[in-house]
C-alpha cells in the first residue's frame, strides 16, 4: 500500500539498499530502488517521487553531479548520504541542491524522521504558498513560480536557498534564532551540531552581492540568530 508515497532510494551498496527498502516499505513508502547516478534523471521523470534519498558515491554518475542537474526541474526533497565527517560532501550537496543530509552508518529511526520532516516541511510550504509573493525592496520572490528577481535580475537558487531565503524575508527585520530557522526550512530542531544553515547563509550571500566579511542584507547575530534587513535591500 502506497500510503505515503514514493522515495526513489539511489545507493549502490546492495546490503544496505535492501535493509532502507525494506524498512521503508514496512513504514507505508513505496520504495523504487537505483543503483547508478546515471540511471536517476529517467527514474525520476517517469515516478515523481515525493522524495529522493541519493549516495554521493556511485557509479555511472556521482550524486554532487545528480543533485545539480536534478536542481534545475525537480522540486521535491533531496536528502544527500555522506560518509560520516565528510564535510565536504555535505557543503558541496548543499550548494548544487540537496535539501538536507544524512550521515552513514544511517540509523533506522533517524532516517524516517528527517525523511517525515522533509515532506512536512515541503507541504506546510506549499500550503503556505498563498500568499503569492515576497517583495522586500528590490527583492521580489514569487511563491508560487519561485521566481526571484533582485534589482530586474533573475536570481538561480536551489530548493534550500529558495526556503531559507523566503522564510527570512517574510520574517524581516527580527532575529530568527536557529531553532526557527531549522524548523521552518527542514522541518526539525537544531540539534547543536549541524552548520549546513551556516553554508546556506554564505551562499545566498554570494548570489545576493552582500559581502560575507561585512553583511549589510542578511547579517548573523551572534549568540541569537540570523537578521534579514529590509533597508538594506532598497
Amino acid at each position: 500500500m502506497d500510503a505515503y508515497g514514493k522515495i526513489l532510494l539511489v545507493e549502490d551498496d546492495i546490503s544496505l539498499a535492501q535493509w532502507v527498502n525494506e524498512y521503508l516499505s514496512e513504514q507505508g513508502f513505496e520504495v523504487i530502488l537505483c543503483h547508478r547516478g546515471d540511471e536517476v534523471i529517467d527514474l525520476v521523470k517517469q515516478h515523481q517521487p515525493k522524495l529522493i534519498l541519493l549516495d554521493v558515491m556511485l557509479p555511472g554518475k556521482d550524486g554532487i553531479s545528480v543533485c545539480r542537474e536534478l536542481s534545475s526541474f525537480y522540486q521535491q526533497p533531496i536528502l544527500m548520504l555522506t560518509a560520516k565527517g565528510d564535510e565536504i560532501d555535505e557543503v558541496i550537496g548543499l550548494e548544487v541542491g540537496a535539501t538536507d543530509y544524512i550521515v552513514k552508518p544511517v540509523r533506522p529511526r533517524a532516517l524516517l524522521a528527517r525523511i517525515h520532516a522533509a515532506l512536512r516541511n515541503t507541504s506546510q510550504q506549499e500550503e503556505a504558498s498563498t500568499q503569492d509573493k515576497v517583495i522586500v525592496g528590490q527583492l521580489s520572490i514569487d511563491l508560487l513560480s519561485r521566481d526571484i528577481y533582485l534589482s530586474d535580475e533573475k536570481l538561480t537558487l536551489s530548493n534550500a536557498e529558495f526556503s531559507l531565503l523566503s522564510f527570512l524575508a517574510k520574517n524581516a527585520d527580527q532575529v530568527m534564532d536557529r531553532d526557527a530557522v531549522f524548523m521552518a526550512t527542514k522541518g526539525r530542531e537544531y540539534d547543536g551540531l549541524d552548520r549546513s544553515v551556516d553554508v546556506l547563509i554564505s551562499a545566498l550571500r554570494k548570489k545576493l552581492n552582500d559581502d560575507p566579511q561585512n553583511p549589510e542584507r542578511i547579517k548573523t547575530i551572534w549568540g541569537k540568530g540570523y537578521l534579514f534587513v529590509s533597508q538594506a535591500w532598497q
